[in-house]
C-alpha cells in the first residue's frame, strides 16, 4: 500500500537505491541527515557490486559523514522540507518567526556560529529579513536569512 505524504505517522524518511542517489540531493549518513556534496561508484568486483562512495555534510551541524554501500541497495533519504519565516523578534535566544499566512511560533533556537550573530545583527540594526528553516527527521534549525522584499 503506497504511503501517503501526510506527516501524521509517516516515515521521517525513504528508502532509495543508492545507484538513485545524486550529488546535491540528501541522504541518511551514520543517522545523520546529510547534503551530498561528493559521490564516486567503484566498478563492479568479484562479487559483482559496484560500490558507491558518499560524503555527506550534515545540514544541521555542518559536519562531515563518509559511507560506502553496495549500488543495488537502499539508503534511507531524510524527507527535508524548508519554510521562510519572517523575523519579528529575538528573546532569550528564541527567535519570534511569521509565517507567510501570519501564523507565529516562538520555539526555535537562535542558532550557534555565524548565522546566529547573523541574525543577531539584523535584528539589532532593525531591518526587516527572511530566516530559512530546514526540518528532517523531526529536527528544525535556521540555516540562512535573506533581506525580504
Amino acid at each position: 500500500m503506497a504511503e501517503d505524504g501526510g506527516s501524521s505517522g509517516a516515515s521521517t524518511t525513504f528508502p532509495q537505491q543508492c545507484s538513485a542517489l545524486r550529488k546535491g540531493g540528501f541522504v541518511m549518513i551514520k543517522g545523520h541527515p546529510s547534503k551530498i556534496v561528493e559521490m564516486s561508484t567503484s566498478k563492479t568486483g568479484k562479487h559483482g557490486h559496484a560500490k558507491v562512495h558518499l560524503v555527506g555534510i550534515d545540514i544541521f551541524t555542518q559536519k562531515k559523514y563518509e559511507d560506502i554501500c553496495p549500488s543495488t541497495h537502499n539508503m534511507d533519504v531524510p524527507h527535508v522540507t524548508r519554510k521562510d519565516y519572517q523575523v519579528i523578534g529575538l528573546s532569550d535566544s528564541y527567535l519570534s518567526l511569521m509565517d507567510d499566512g501570519g501564523n507565529t511560533r516562538e520555539d526555535l533556537k537562535l542558532p550557534d556560529g555565524d548565522i546566529g550573530k547573523e541574525i543577531e545583527k539584523k535584528f539589532d540594526n532593525e531591518d526587516s529579513f527572511m530566516v530559512t528553516v530546514l526540518s528532517a527527521v523531526g529536527e528544525e534549525s535556521v540555516i540562512a536569512t535573506k533581506v525580504q522584499n
